[in-house]
């Protein structure tokens, strides 16, 4: 019987003694488990970098021998903890557009308009019987104020500047050409275009850094543009980037007390601000393709500039003859459409239909080159020098492609027969 209980109690501390061991037992084998998994993953991500940085180096290796180069500005950089490092862009695009705007910022200038304004000053003046002092104002001389900004970008090396007609048409002012380097130039206007709202002024220097003109007959809807400008007549320089949103537009834009019909302008969604007239947009290429003008007031992200080609042939009238001159032909005119066709019992749908303005101004003005080729009110002019003139080809945008002096073929329209004009075209100064 003893030994029968010995047995028991001995076999019951072996079944004690095992359950205390199998927690120790389990710990182990979790804490070698865990060892094995994160020397696992140190070993994984050492290699991943290490195949990271051999492959990043072929691949540009073989991209900058037989590969595209603008692939290879795609390639982005393998991982790296260093954070001082000059920023890198991520995309060719970005890095196309911070380089167009290092190269071309010191160009572009502020232009500051000021005026010779009086200064009012209080003084009191009695009035009545009884001595009653009023408040009255005058003149206590005048005093230059700032009435007015701008931007500009310059065209030459000896500081001709191209910039907005309703920047630098302001009666009686003062110019100040404010650069990208804080430093401050005088400027005067060599000319005003008759047509266009475009003006060249210059400072006096030599070696400024100047824009590249581009192309802008051949601009896509959809292509990226950057806008460089003087915004809010405050913050210099200021960069903005959007696409080419239309081409071809028709405004009629105001400002600097003028308003004037825009014809085939650009249209962008490059943010446009007060004091950015006058300024570039550029391509992708860092080309000059418009000069900003205009804005939508009533809505978003709707901005117009001047196509750059129409403004080359005033530079190199302004180099050449130092003004800006425009062929004349001497007609108020009505473009013809399907409308007008219907409404007005007419026998065409296009043309110009030459009419008296709407303050009874002529329809042929005296001493013309239209009168003396012999056009007269209600002829309707089809074609000038075999070109057909249409709403969207219209006489005005035809005729900008001529110099004064040239001679031109008119197909006249007169009363159901077809006549042959010849005219030689007058200036318009």
């Amino acid at each position: 019987m003893e030994i029968d209980l010995e047995k028991k109690e001995e076999s019951k501390i072996e079944e004690i003694k095992q359950k205390e061991q199998k927690p120790i037992r389990m710990r182990r084998v979790f804490a070698i488990f865990l060892t094995i998994v994160i020397i696992s993953s140190l070993f994984g991500f050492f290699a991943g970098v290490f195949a990271v940085n051999v492959f990043y180096g072929k691949l540009k290796n073989y991209l900058a021998k037989f590969g595209d180069q603008s692939l290879l500005a795609q390639v982005p950089a393998p991982y790296t903890s260093q954070t001082n490092e000059p920023y890198v862009p991520q995309t060719s695009q970005e890095e196309a557009i911070t380089r167009v705007v290092n190269e071309n910022s010191p160009a572009v200038v502020s232009i500051i308009i000021t005026k010779d304004l009086p200064v009012m000053e209080q003084y009191w003046q009695e009035f009545g019987p009884f001595g009653f002092q009023i408040p009255g104002y005058r003149q206590k001389g005048t005093e230059k104020q700032e009435v007015g900004g701008g931007t500009g970008f310059i065209i030459s090396s000896d500081g001709m500047i191209l910039t907005n007609k309703h920047v630098a048409g302001v009666s009686e002012a003062d110019y100040t050409v404010l650069t990208n380097d804080g430093k401050k130039y005088p400027a005067k206007v060599l000319a005003l275009d008759p047509v266009q709202d475009l003006a060249i002024i210059k400072i006096e220097g030599s070696n400024f850094p100047m824009v590249k003109l581009g192309d802008s007959d051949n601009l896509q809807i959809g292509q990226t543009v950057i806008a460089i400008g003087n915004a809010l007549g405050e913050f210099r320089n200021t960069v903005s980037v959007g696409v080419i949103s239309g081409l071809g537009r028709t405004i009629t834009a105001s400002g600097g007390g003028m308003s004037e019909t825009l014809e085939d302008v650009i249209q962008t969604d490059a943010a446009i601000n007060p004091g950015n007239s006058g300024g570039p947009l550029l391509n992708l290429r860092g080309e000059v393709i418009g000069i900003n003008t205009a804005m939508a007031n009533d809505a978003q992200s709707i901005g117009f500039a001047i196509s750059i080609n129409k403004a080359k042939k005033a530079i190199e009238q302004v180099k050449a003859k130092g003004k800006i001159s425009y062929p004349f032909l001497g007609v108020r005119y009505i473009l013809i459409t399907d409308e007008a066709k219907e409404e007005n019992d007419l026998t065409v749908n296009y043309g110009a239909w030459v009419k008296k303005g709407d303050e009874g101004e002529v329809a042929v003005d005296p001493g013309s080159a239209a009168e003396k080729a012999g056009i007269k009110e209600n002829d309707i002019i089809l074609e000038f020098n075999n070109e057909k003139i249409t709403f969207e080809n219209s006489l005005a945008k035809i005729i900008q492609k001529y110099n004064p002096g040239d001679k031109i073929t008119l197909k006249v329209l007169r009363a159901g027969e077809e006549k042959i004009l010849e005219a030689t075209l007058g200036e318009r100064g």
